[in-house]
């Protein structure tokens, strides 16, 4: 089995989808306890490391020779909902995970990021990024990949940075996107909504037609548990869904207007699987959900990651 060291792992989106593509664990690293919590949960023989990563980074030797270096870096730096000052954010992890890498030597390293990080005014900031993993012996590329060319029933674009020890890169090619539309929010919420006998629901399914506008969770010093800005929220109305706020339950029997979506609603339109669950109250728990990675692109990705790592041994077999 090859094996991984996750940072900022977040809730688990990633790690899940790793996982699904074959890797084990070897650490997930993550400050955020309500997100250790839930790692724990769902994965009690994970080992989670509750640590940040730039203290962290100072005994990541330990974990040398794993196959992969992945993670789902802050993405505030890079954000337009942000003041994109990339480098000079306090928030900005690249320097930390470069070091990680340094000390680690993985065969491939697998970074996500928010869109914002291709803008015109990171262009510097990639390429000097692609140089000091050059330095290192990697070659780099990266791809903007929507969440909704791989199942997932959602509009969310994201950067995802490969990058493939240089005697290795030839194996690697990104992932095909699916030629078929994914299911929409009504399809994928239908039985959710109709859990506690609304009656409304088939009418709800009907009208929920086209995906789910993208998903955001917020920080901890701004985003509460709603469904977006306003811009957001409309698009959320058009879909009969009322994103003002997430509610605890499903609608029951005697619900009359516009329905809320529960924080496992949110999950499943992320992608997680029915039976991952996310700890704490519906703040953090939503927050959680609202921030991670979906588990299939991290699948479709990991798993050519997969085929490149490996593809050296096949060579060598012939």
């Amino acid at each position: 089995m090859l094996t991984s060291l996750e940072l900022c792992a977040g809730a688990g989106g990633q790690a899940l989808g790793l996982e699904q593509a074959g890797f084990g664990h070897e650490a997930l690293v993550e400050i955020d306890s309500h997100c250790c919590a839930t790692l724990r949960h769902n994965r009690p023989q994970w080992n989670v490391v509750e640590d940040d990563l730039r203290f962290f980074k100072e005994r990541a030797a330990s974990f040398a020779g794993v196959d992969l270096v992945a993670g789902g870096l802050p993405c505030p730096p890079f954000s337009v909902a942000g003041k994109q000052l990339g480098e000079k954010d306090e928030r900005n992890l690249f320097p930390d995970a470069l070091q990680i890498i340094d000390a680690v030597r993985p065969k491939a390293v697998m970074i996500e990021n928010v869109r914002g990080f291709l803008d015109a005014v990171f262009h510097d900031y990639r390429e000097g990024l692609k140089k000091q993993l050059a330095r290192l012996g990697y070659k780099t590329d990266w791809r903007l990949l929507n969440s909704s060319h791989f199942g997932v029933p959602q509009l969310r674009p994201r950067v995802v940075i490969v990058a493939i020890r240089a005697d290795l890169a030839e194996g690697f090619e990104w992932p095909e996107e699916q030629h078929k539309n994914p299911p929409t929010v009504g399809e994928t919420l239908y039985e959710m909504m109709a859990a506690r006998g609304w009656p409304g629901a088939k009418a709800w399914r009907d009208r929920a037609d086209e995906i789910a506008p993208t998903i955001v969770g917020g920080s901890k010093k701004h985003g509460g548990p709603d469904l977006g800005p306003t811009r957001a929220r409309r698009a959320w109305e058009l879909l009969g869904v009322n994103g003002k706020t997430i509610a605890e339950d499903a609608p029951d029997p005697d619900f009359v207007g516009m329905p809320r979506l529960t924080v496992p609603m949110v999950a499943r339109i992320q992608g997680f699987p029915p039976e991952w669950h996310f700890t704490g109250r519906k703040t953090n728990a939503y927050r959680q959900v609202g921030n991670a990675f979906p588990p299939p692109v991290a699948q479709a990705v990991a798993e050519r990651v997969s085929a490149a790592i490996q593809s050296r041994a096949r060579l060598r077999a012939v």
